[in-house]
């Protein structure tokens, strides 16, 4: 089973705290160019897998979406989630996403924002969105950069928000990963982009987007702080059509 962390209530509290927590999409640096690969939506049927406080669910609705689901494995995030959303169009549900099924040809978009590295059972969770999407329906979903993965050893230096920074440790040993982010004893599952690469080809998608994000100038300019993204890649976009 995922480790549900969301639910400790120190890491809690400090995720609540980030700019993404309180800002929603726009206090994400990633989100323009998350964003910027997503398709229409008018009329369509959305899943977020591991949708958090429901930020994503929310504004998919906002962009004409039909019907969208939220899928997490924490009490806490589906509980906000829930005060913050109104209207029917949008269900939440508690699932395992090693765990998780969907009907099959049911939706046109799966969705999911850092939610994957935390996810061991990757392969079938990939053949479990791939089923659940109509044909030419699309799979968009970020993670944590495999440099921010492979560190795991204590005593390393930590960036603002507590994630290791330089050097990596056995970048090529995948599996899971113990870090001190936000509590003691995060469990996050490195892989390497080879790896999400090939999984998603197996599964039958066709890539048509991948991404190691980084700040833009402009950015930086607005938010000094975020210069030092620059010395690694934050992040991984990926973008794949059935």
């Amino acid at each position: 089973m995922t480790q549900n962390i969301y639910d400790d209530p120190e890491f809690f509290q400090g995720y609540s705290g980030l700019p993404r927590s309180v800002d929603g999409l726009e206090g994400a640096p990633e989100w323009a160019s998350l964003r910027a690969l997503i398709p229409p939506l008018g009329g369509k049927s959305v899943v977020d897998l591991g949708c958090g406080f429901g930020w994503f669910c929310r504004w998919a609705r906002g962009e004409g979406a039909a019907k969208v689901l939220g899928v997490d494995v924490s009490h806490n995030m589906l509980e906000r989630a829930r005060q913050q959303t109104h209207g029917g169009a949008i269900r939440y549900v508690r699932a395992d996403l090693e765990e998780l099924s969907l009907p099959k040809e049911s939706c046109d978009l799966v969705y999911s924002s850092l939610a994957f590295h935390y996810v061991a059972g990757f392969e079938r969770l990939f053949s479990v969105a791939y089923s659940a999407l109509r044909p030419g329906g699309c799979l968009v979903f970020s993670a944590e950069h495999p440099l921010l993965t492979a560190p795991s050893r204590p005593g390393w230096v930590t960036d603002a928000e507590g994630r290791p920074t330089w050097p990596v440790d056995d970048y090529l040993v995948e599996g899971a990963r113990v870090t001190n982010w936000l509590a003691p004893g995060v469990v996050k599952q490195h892989r390497t982009i080879g790896t999400y690469t090939r999984l998603l080809l197996e599964a039958g998608f066709a890539l048509t987007h991948l991404e190691e994000w980084g700040p833009s100038d402009a950015q930086i300019e607005a938010n000094p702080a975020l210069a030092q993204e620059r010395q690694r890649p934050t992040f991984m976009l990926f973008a794949a059509r059935r």
